[in-house]
């Protein structure tokens, strides 16, 4: 096995949560007097940074101000939804079979990323957690990975990541390291195989894909 260590995107991921996030983003723009996009849009036009795609749903510009207070409206209904959403249903079953170290870095807010963890069984897997240390999220993903893996002492190179979206991608390449990319959350799979990365229909294929990288 090239590769060592395993780092697990959290939203879209391992845990399935595609429903509420459309729900929570819908709530955000009707607030703004803006459309409702359906999953499969959403899934064809979310990016990061997310005040792009927001801008692009509302056809006009979103600056920082007016971004913040999209992401408390989206983050305030996620929080009331969040007991409808599960993990993915081979999300246990993939975290066994990983013969390395793994870890969880999620662009979800840390203080409440923690306690998710250990209601949802969690507690102990991961080398270390890692969330949002920010007031409002939405931003890319590299920066966060680079201190994630800076805290835990393990090189770039060393590491494969698991993640639905091709910011994961682009966050893995910045380090040094490879994406392996799940069809099941965020991202439309026609664009996920469009990047020629590895691409896995379910996180029991994501992992025996990284296994052989």
């Amino acid at each position: 096995m090239a590769r060592k260590h395993l780092v697990w995107d959290w939203n879209g991921t391992l845990l399935d949560d595609l429903h509420l996030v459309v729900s929570s983003t819908n709530h955000a723009f009707a607030a703004m007097g803006g459309r409702s996009v359906d999953s499969d849009e959403h899934r064809r036009r979310f990016r990061r940074p997310v005040a792009e795609f927001y801008a692009e749903i509302l056809e006009r510009a979103v600056d920082a101000e007016e971004f913040g207070h999209l992401d408390r409206i989206f983050h305030e209904a996620y929080r009331l939804g969040l007991t409808t959403a599960s993990l993915a249903a081979d999300a246990q079953a993939a975290l066994t079979t990983w013969p390395g170290t793994q870890s969880l870095l999620s662009m979800w807010f840390h203080e409440e990323l923690v306690p998710a963890i250990e209601t949802y069984g969690l507690a102990g897997v991961f080398a270390r957690v890692d969330g949002l240390r920010t007031e409002v999220g939405g931003d890319l993903k590299a920066g966060h990975l680079a201190r994630h893996l800076a805290e835990l002492g393990v090189a770039g190179t060393d590491v494969v990541l698991i993640g639905d979206s091709l910011d994961d991608a682009s966050a893995a390449q910045s380090v040094g390291g490879v994406a392996v990319l799940y069809t099941g959350g965020f991202t439309d799979p026609v664009r996920l195989r469009a990047s020629g990365l590895p691409v896995a229909d379910t996180l029991v294929e994501a992992v025996d894909i990284a296994r052989g990288l």
